[in-house]
């Protein structure tokens, strides 16, 4: 073994010696030796660590038992903390030596084969008995020359076979009985890891390659066991992925290779992930019978088969989809067929589907046939089965809505052969040419000149009642909707002259419009009003429409009095500022959805006020079965359009963009959408402007300190809006008021006063010397009766209207015959049903959070029978949550139009991020 010990220059002889240079001395850091060096030594003892025999001193520290690879450079640095390597023996030569090559030479004789290490340090040969290994990291060499005693000392890592050799005295012999088994079981182990030479004639074999093998086992109940293993010639198999850490036997990187090549091999074939075993069942032990198993053999992979192998076979041709309708019972329904061919083989219908619907990527049919799902062609229809009907649905089959022609148009695109139901046909093929609808005489019990764009509405009316199905008359405000219905129920009069009255449901204040309307343009038409204010309510609903063409009621008497409405037939439905039953949650719209006719029609200008949902909510109603799914509907349409939630492997704005489009395709048989600027050109311009009025200081002060405390408050219950909707929405509303005139929320604080009063007050007054008269609107009740009295103070007369005026239609026929200056509406009560074409000029006192309410407003008089250029004023009080209302209506009115009218940009429901922003 070889030790080392601290030793002493002494100063009178120069030779090393002892001393007092112990372990203990030498590694204490402050005595009388250098810090650098008494850390040397110190660091010496810690990579030594048990290998110290004790602590006295002249012990010594031996190094043959040191493992730590550390040891050679900490030696390598003693000479630069000026601590040289001795020996202590004179005739002994030390060196430190940094080229070790250590191998094996293998020779054979008569009497068998002697394996011995050979050494080589520096260039020089060392005889193998004076080779000591130092761990498995270094050696330490000597031999004699000329009576000197030559020992190296070195790094080299030393392979298990070596270190052994070098033990048992630097060789070995093997017995030529043992000769075979030597080769087969050491020899491997020695050659993979280290350098051995032949000598004597003997020639090495070289040691054995792996190779990949794959065992598969056939079960019972169509499973397929398989398992990975390599086979090293006259060594065995070894299961692939186990591999013990002293097995020198094996080749590591061969095999790392080789796994790198197979699971490249399996990657081309299959989407499934590498395993090295696995059971299967199904279409996956089809797959990997008839995919991955040939390409496994064709790169050199030995299978080994146990059991009775199964005749899985795969398809590989073009699906061929065949797709028809079949009337059912239910006549708003179709049930869907769908039938698909793959090499002449009809795929059966359930398990098609099922797997479709499951996401799953291949199907295997009973016959052990099987084909891959990811076909193009497979792939669209997936999609549209997603849409024409619910998983729980398949039981049966899948179903198609009557409504859902554009869905059909997509799927005859991807069929190669498609045949629907004979009135599906003609569904199909009646709305397919929406441009080019057929015409239809306006009937004789309609005393009026229909416009283009009205007969056009006529047409497209009575096409949507000729194939039983509802829509959206979506037209802007004031382009004649009642006339429009109107004539579209004479229509439908004259063809079935027997059939039940249809049903108007309207606001409480539209209700007069309809029976003047109906007088005015089909006075043959009887109409029956339900109001619960018009007589006695003693008999039933029944009695009072016996007879009737038209029953118009209002939608707080349909939800009070839904029972009887239900029991009733209707020949149609006209749900008239249909934006009443947007919230399919109210007992109203659930009152709607269980009336039993043949169509429903809503009417509305605002389809879609504030979010997709109102849309989605019209189209249960008038397109039952469009969009089944409210769920699917959000997922599909509302939260990519106006949340921006995408797919992780979409991108974004496309994305958004096609869901659009989609939308776009699949309402537009359904939705009649025309604009003034679009239909009615003859109508004087309408200019709208912006006025921003500065609060006084003190207007200013009181609203900076309310601001700051609402902000405080709400912004600490956005983290659960849903749950503090109705404080949040109190704050903000109170902040609305706030921007209009302190009075509002505080009496005492009316001495303050209001700017955008007084300029109201200044522009109605310079009108009036105009000749022009004035509508006024505001949402808040409070807020127009103090404009009404500061207008009448100045002189200017006024008429009023709100939700609690009793003498509704006096008071309209009042403006409309007098010549009050200005009409003082409210939003809830003048916002629809009115026609005011008499005033030119409409202030908005107060914004609103949804824009299309006040389109509605304004429209009160931009609309047929205007004469005059309109001019509309937005008064909006500078830096207050007014102005962040106004930019929040913008995004609104986006949203909107990207769906109705065409633009491509979306905006968002009222969110927590929104509050924020109006509280900035």
């Amino acid at each position: 073994m070889l030790g080392v010990r601290p030793l002493l220059r002494s100063t009178a002889t120069d030779a090393w010696v002892q001393a007092d240079a112990g372990w203990d001395a030498v590694r204490r850091i402050g005595a009388r030796f250098d810090p650098v060096q008494s850390r040397w030594f110190g660091d010496l003892l810690s990579i030594a660590r048990d290998s110290l025999l004790s602590g006295t001193a002249g012990d010594w520290l031996m190094l043959d038992p040191i493992e730590s690879a550390v040891l050679w450079p900490h030696l390598a640095a003693a000479a630069q903390a000026g601590i040289p390597l001795v020996a202590t023996e004179r005739n002994t030569r030390l060196a430190l030596s940094t080229d070790v090559r250590i191998g094996a030479v293998l020779a054979e004789d008569r009497r068998g084969l002697r394996l011995a290490a050979e050494v080589e340090i520096d260039g020089e040969t060392f005889p193998a008995e004076g080779v000591r290994a130092i761990g498995s990291t270094g050696v330490h060499a000597h031999r004699v020359e000329a009576r000197t005693i030559l020992l190296r000392v070195g790094e080299a890592m030393l392979t298990r076979p070596l270190r052994a050799l070098i033990a048992a005295g630097g060789s070995l012999r093997v017995p030529a009985a043992e000769r075979d088994d030597f080769f087969r079981e050491a020899y491997p182990a020695l050659a993979r890891r280290s350098a051995v030479r032949a000598a004597g004639g003997l020639v090495l074999p070289a040691p054995p390659h792996p190779r990949p093998s794959l065992s598969i086992a056939y079960g019972a109940d169509d499973t397929v066991d398989y398992r990975f293993a390599w086979e090293y010639e006259g060594l065995g198999r070894f299961p692939l992925g186990v591999q013990e850490a002293d097995d020198a036997r094996r080749d590591r990187d061969a095999e790392a290779e080789a796994r790198a090549q197979l699971e490249a091999a399996w990657a081309m074939t299959t989407e499934a992930s590498f395993r090295v075993a696995a059971t299967l069942h199904g279409a996956d032990a089809a797959e990997f019978v008839t995919r991955v198993v040939p390409a496994l053999e064709e790169h050199g992979v030995t299978t080994i088969v146990t059991g009775t192998p199964r005749g899985y076979h795969e398809l590989t041709g073009e699906p061929e989809i065949t797709i028809s309708t079949v009337e059912s019972s239910d006549p708003d329904w179709f049930d869907l067929g769908v039938i698909v061919h793959i090499e002449g083989k009809a795929i059966p219908f359930q398990p098609l589907f099922k797997a479709l619907a499951l996401r799953w990527t291949k199907l295997k049919l009973v016959d052990d046939s099987w084909f891959s799902l990811t076909h193009p062609a497979l792939d669209r229809l997936r999609a549209l089965l997603d849409e024409a009907a619910e998983l729980r649905e398949w039981e049966s089959g899948p179903r198609i809505a009557r409504t859902q022609l554009a869905l059909w148009a997509d799927f005859e695109d991807l069929a190669h052969e498609s045949l629907p139901a004979l009135a599906w046909r003609e569904a199909v093929e009646g709305l397919r040419g929406l441009d080019a609808v057929a015409e239809v005489p306006v009937p004789a019990a309609i005393r009026a000149e229909l416009r283009p764009y009205q007969r056009e509405g006529l047409n497209r009316l009575a096409l949507w009642w000729r194939h039983r199905l509802g829509g959206i008359l979506a037209d802007d405000m004031g382009l004649g909707k009642t006339l429009q219905l109107l004539a579209l129920i004479a229509h439908a009069r004259e063809q079935e002259p027997d059939a039940p009255p249809f049903l108007v449901v309207a606001p409480t204040s539209v209700l007069p419009t309809w029976a003047q309307e109906a007088a005015r343009f089909a006075p043959s038409l009887k109409v029956v009003m339900l109001d619960r204010t018009r007589g006695s309510r003693r008999s039933p609903v029944k009695e009072k429409i016996a007879g009737a063409d038209i029953v118009v009621t209002s939608y707080a008497i349909l939800r009070l009095d839904e029972h009887e409405f239900v029991a009733q037939p209707w020949s149609g439905v006209v749900l008239d500022e249909a934006q009443n039953v947007k919230n399919p949650a109210t007992r109203v719209h659930q009152a709607a959805a269980r009336l039993k006719s043949r169509a429903v029609y809503a009417a509305t200008g605002t389809p879609m006020e504030n979010s997709l949902a109102e849309l989605w909510a019209l189209l249960t109603l008038t397109a039952p079965g469009l969009f089944p799914s409210a769920r699917r509907f959000r997922e599909e349409y509302i939260q990519p359009i106006e949340q921006g939630k995408v797919p992780e492997n979409e991108d974004g704005s496309p994305y958004r963009q096609a869901r659009i489009e989609r939308l776009r395709s699949r309402i537009r048989p359904f939705v009649l959408r025309r604009t003034k600027e679009v239909v009615a050109p003859e109508l004087p311009e309408r200019q709208e402007q912006t006025l921003r009025i500065e609060l006084s200081p003190a207007h200013r002060a009181r609203y900076d300190a309310v601001l700051q405390r609402e902000r405080q408050k709400v912004l600490g219950l956005l983290t659960d809006l849903d749950r503090n909707r109705f404080i949040v929405f109190r704050s903000l509303t109170l902040l609305r008021m706030l921007s209009l005139a302190p009075g509002l929320i505080e009496p005492d604080d009316e001495k303050l006063g209001s700017r955008k009063l007084d300029a109201l007050v200044d522009r109605v007054r310079e009108l009036r010397a105009e000749g022009h008269r004035v509508l006024v609107f505001s949402q808040f009740t409070s807020f127009l009766k103090q404009a009404r009295r500061r207008l009448e103070s100045s002189g200017l007369s006024t008429v009023y209207l709100d939700g609690a005026t009793r003498n509704r239609e006096k008071v309209i026929d009042e403006f409309r015959s007098g010549d009050q200056t200005a009409f003082l509406l409210s939003l809830k009560a003048g916002g629809t049903g009115i026609t005011l074409t008499e005033a030119d000029y409409v202030f908005l006192l107060d914004p609103w959070w949804n824009p299309a309410a006040e389109a509605q407003a304004a429209d009160r008089t931009h609309r047929i029978g205007q004469t005059e250029r309109v001019f509309v004023y937005r008064m909006i009080a500078a830096g207050t949550i007014e102005e962040k209302v106004l930019d929040l209506q913008q995004r609104k009115a986006r949203l909107s139009a990207a769906v109705m009218d065409g633009e491509d940009l979306f905006a968002q429901n009222l969110t927590a991020d929104d509050i924020r922003g109006l509280l900035a």
